[in-house]
């Protein structure tokens, strides 16, 4: 169980990943990206996740650049992650893909690399360009998002390398349950993206409930349930303040109550598309 902002989980690779990072989806290029990235980071963050299609690679770029000067860090101390967008699934266009965002965020190496969404025939060549950059030892990591049991099994057949990590939409209304027991037994790690379903969870009133109980906010019962739960999760957040807030979630414990009543939550209710019916 993690204990600390900066505590990680062993990925099946053997890299080391931390529990909590800073996501950027939808954070426009600009100062206001530059600065939440460099917040992060400044208050102890190691991980960020952004992705091709969010259109901010340089600034994350720049943020990070910016952050290891003034905080005395070298760019191992972090873990960055993007991911291939749908029109570059094929396996020399992944290849180029990645070249493309490393020169955007100006680095030598990702630390993860995800095939963004499973596009029907398309997603096997790209996990055969993402083992080749794994094998050429070109990224510390490689994995997929967004891929239900079915997109697992199917890529499973062929893969010579298991994908390390899973990311895909989750919180408490939308728990995977399935998918989360599917991905533990082969070794795979679940990560959350949304986990605080994009606000809509935070005046939900058994959260607000246990939160109270706690001293804790919405976002922090929610973020340690993951936790607790053994899943990666990178809240996105612009402020200070709730990136600080974020982060502050280490020092309390949800009862096996408290962690059955949010698992008791579940919908099945999606804020993001289904990775089976989406328009791509």
């Amino acid at each position: 169980m993690a204990q600390h902002l900066q505590d990680t989980i062993r990925l099946h690779s053997g890299v080391n990943m931390p529990w909590l990072g800073l996501g950027v989806f939808q954070v426009e290029e600009g100062a206001e990206l530059v600065q939440a990235v460099k917040s992060a980071i400044a208050h102890g963050y190691r991980s960020v996740d952004t992705a091709a299609v969010y259109q901010n690679e340089r600034g994350v770029g720049q943020a990070i650049a910016e952050a290891l000067a003034e905080n005395k860090l070298v760019r191992e101390d972090l873990f960055i992650t993007s991911k291939v967008w749908n029109a570059d699934l094929g396996y020399e266009a992944t290849l180029a893909a990645y070249e493309a965002s490393l020169e955007k965020l100006g680095l030598d190496y990702l630390d993860l690399y995800l095939i963004h969404w499973p596009v029907k025939d398309k997603y096997k060549e790209a996990w055969r360009a993402l083992e080749t950059l794994y094998k050429t030892g070109r990224v510390k990591a490689i994995g997929v998002s967004n891929f239900q049991i079915h997109h697992l099994e199917d890529i499973l057949k062929d893969a010579e390398i298991k994908p390390m990590v899973n990311q895909v939409e989750l919180h408490p209304y939308l728990s995977q349950q399935a998918l989360r027991r599917f991905c533990k037994e082969q070794g795979i790690q679940i990560e959350a993206w949304s986990p605080l379903m994009q606000g809509q969870l935070l005046d939900q009133p058994v959260l607000a409930e246990i939160a109270a109980a706690h001293g804790k906010s919405v976002a922090q019962v929610i973020l340690r349930w993951d936790l607790q739960h053994g899943i990666v999760t990178i809240p996105k957040s612009t402020k200070a303040h709730r990136i600080t807030e974020n982060a502050s979630v280490f020092d309390f414990e949800l009862s096996t109550g408290d962690m059955d009543r949010i698992d008791q939550l579940n919908q099945d209710q999606r804020v993001g598309p289904d990775p089976d019916h989406f328009d791509f």
